[in-house]
């Protein structure tokens, strides 16, 4: 007895059906890595536009700041120094030019120095040692007699004094000097009316006196003068 295929085991007419159905899946299947492989570029392309915007940025930035930052100047070379040697002969006369001087010279001359100024003022304070009392006193050529003599005949009486009837005795001082010359007169006592003022002419026009002596040499000597003023 031949045996039958159930209609359900029977795939002979379900073939078309499973041909299709390959087909559609393999199409699907296409599709979708074609899908991938497009979203892959897209996003590689993406990626690369945005690393090569931040790579101008930066690019940018570093040319601002070179321009912003100033250049360094260039370094200026120093000067050679450069010594020079001056051969002279042992007997040549070296000048110190640094003026380093020893220190025994200067020593010496310090006391050189204090030495001469030393002497300058004990001659300066000789020269102006003025005597009041000696052992011989300055003198009028002719003595008293003639000085009073000369007085009498040069003192002019001032117009105010003899107006108000000014009388009285002046006192001039001077020094008389080794020369016998009269020097620093001044008025010691005035009694006014012009009086002092011409007893001090008078005594400066004097003529030389006879210098004082001390020891035997002469010296200067002070010597005080009284004017005698009367109305006649």
């Amino acid at each position: 007895m031949e045996a039958k295929k159930s209609q359900q085991a029977d795939l002979e007419k379900k073939k078309g059906l499973y041909l299709e159905i390959g087909l559609v899946t393999i199409l699907a299947l296409v599709l979708v890595a074609f899908n991938l492989r497009s979203t892959d570029k897209s996003d590689s392309g993406l990626n690369t536009q945005m690393v090569s915007t931040e790579m101008e940025e930066e690019i940018i930035q570093t040319e601002e700041e070179q321009q912003q930052e100033p250049e360094p100047e260039p370094e200026q070379p120093e000067p050679e120094v450069t010594t020079e040697l001056e051969v002279v002969d042992n007997d040549a006369e070296i000048e110190n030019e640094l003026g380093i001087v020893d220190a025994s010279d200067a020593a010496d001359r310090a006391q050189e120095d204090v030495a001469i100024s030393q002497a300058v003022e004990e001659e300066d304070e000789a020269e102006e040692e003025i005597f009041v009392f000696v052992e011989e006193f300055p003198s009028y050529p002719g003595g008293d007699a003639a000085l009073y003599e000369y007085l009498g005949k040069n003192i002019q009486y001032p117009d105010l004094a003899r107006e108000n009837s000014i009388t009285g005795t002046v006192v001039i001082k001077f020094v008389v000097e080794k020369d016998g010359s009269v020097t620093r007169a001044s008025i010691l006592r005035e009694i006014g009316g012009g009086c002092g003022k011409e007893a001090l002419r008078v005594v400066n026009a004097m003529p030389k006196w006879k210098p004082g002596k001390q020891s035997g040499k002469p010296v200067r000597t002070e010597y005080t003068l009284p004017v005698q003023f009367e109305l006649h």
